[in-house]
């Protein structure tokens, strides 16, 4: 009698593996899954052409942990901008990583006599600096996710003005013809005058039901500002007066629901020589003539992240981290790299000969331009909780400056 109660108890426990109330480590076929992405995390040895060196790192308050954010380090007089979710903006000397000035935008709503005492042993409310930075004449731009947008002095820190606008700022502006764009998550495109802060027009774009969080940051060129939409369409609109010079739609919706149309450009536009390239994330890249609108050739790759370009070739990270590099005349595929698939790459930074992307762990990989062998990489994430490198670095000659979720900045220097 024993042994049939138990061998109706394995059979049973055999036909339930498969069953989602399981836990982890009871169901097979969940354990497997597991393990596959656990392979996926392991990196191939390469040969390693050069140990890239660390200049310095420095914490910059809490960074943005898991929230949805673009916040990358900025370069100009001479000084390195940063900041985190929570409220710090941070000047940095580049060479040695110190401190030049730091402002706290976090809110304290208590005033009086104990508010000095209060800011003592508590960080405030969330400023939810959300937006990329900007650096023009001698100011820093920002904004954040509750529409407060800031320019500071670049030298000192000090506000210079602020202004309100409706709307979340989640990417870095545009800034040319005496005015900073900002993009929102609302579909609005704000320019403001960058001396006073004063609105000069505004441009609104269709948002679908669905889209991905987040917007493309604009660009300026040419005297107008070029950005995508979350309905897939590339706009130029002309900077002094905010008249629309023309849209292109570059996405096209498919699919029997929402989910399967969403046709975001949500990449920053690269524009050089009065050509803009522009990708969706329907899988539509596409060079666009500047002046005129009029797509020169399109081809299926499919990203949410900003290309990048040197000399020749264009860099493209894919939706699964696959890197690609294309003749930016034809859009043919030079070569493509897939030893990092699934590590949710940044996009790629060109720097000296080599393409630099992060990833999820925290390691940064060098890829050479001409044929995408991996040639070096270094873990900056650390003992991090959260060691991601989760936006794409900027390079300041053979510099590469790189930030990770728990808000750590690197310097790190190329050969």
């Amino acid at each position: 009698m024993n042994t049939r109660l138990l061998s109706l108890f394995l059979i049973a426990s055999l036909s339930l593996t498969g069953c989602s109330s399981l836990p982890n480590w009871a169901n097979p076929g969940t354990w497997f899954v597991n393990k596959e992405k656990l392979e996926r995390k392991r990196l191939d040895p390469i040969v390693e052409e050069f140990e890239p060196e660390k200049l310095w790192s420095r914490d910059i308050g809490k960074g943005v942990k898991g929230h949805f954010s673009r916040l990358k380090p900025a370069y100009g007089y001479d000084l390195l901008y940063a900041a985190d979710r929570h409220g710090k903006v941070v000047a940095f000397n580049p060479e040695n990583g110190k401190r030049v000035w730091q402002r706290n935008f976090a809110v304290f709503k208590k005033k009086g006599f104990f508010s000095f005492i209060t800011r003592l042993w508590r960080s405030g409310e969330s400023a939810k600096i959300g937006g990329g930075i900007g650096v023009a004449y001698e100011k820093v731009f920002f904004g954040t996710e509750n529409g407060d947008v800031y320019a500071l002095d670049a030298k000192t820190g000090d506000t210079v003005w602020h202004q309100t606008i409706k709307g979340e700022v989640l990417a870095e502006p545009a800034i040319d013809a005496g005015i900073v764009a900002f993009n929102t998550g609302s579909g609005t495109l704000f320019a403001l005058d960058a001396e006073s802060g004063e609105e000069r027009w505004t441009f609104e774009s269709e948002v679908p039901p669905l889209s991905l969080r987040g917007v493309s940051a604009p660009v300026a060129d040419s005297g107008g500002i070029i950005s995508g939409t979350a309905s897939g369409r590339l706009v130029v609109v002309i900077a002094e007066s905010g008249q629309v010079a023309w849209e292109q739609p570059i996405g096209k919706p498919t699919g029997g629901t929402e989910l399967q149309r969403i046709i975001d450009i949500d990449g920053k536009p690269l524009v050089l020589a009065g050509i803009a390239y522009v990708i969706s994330y329907d899988g539509t890249l596409a060079a666009v003539e500047l002046r005129s609108g009029r797509v020169i050739w399109t081809r299926e790759y499919k990203s949410s992240k900003r290309i990048s370009i040197a000399g020749n070739s264009l860099f493209v990270v894919g939706s699964d981290s696959t890197v690609y590099a294309l003749d930016r005349r034809n859009g043919i595929e030079l070569w493509s790299q897939r030893g990092l698939v699934e590590r949710e790459l940044t996009a790629a930074q060109p720097v000296s000969d080599y393409v630099v992307v992060g990833d999820r762990y925290g390691i940064m990989h060098w890829l050479r331009q001409s044929d995408g062998e991996m040639v070096a990489r270094i873990d900056v994430g650390g003992n991090d909780e959260d060691k991601s490198v989760y936006v794409t670095p900027i390079a300041e000659g053979n510099t590469i400056y790189a930030q990770t979720r728990m808000g750590k900045v690197v310097a790190l220097q190329t050969p």
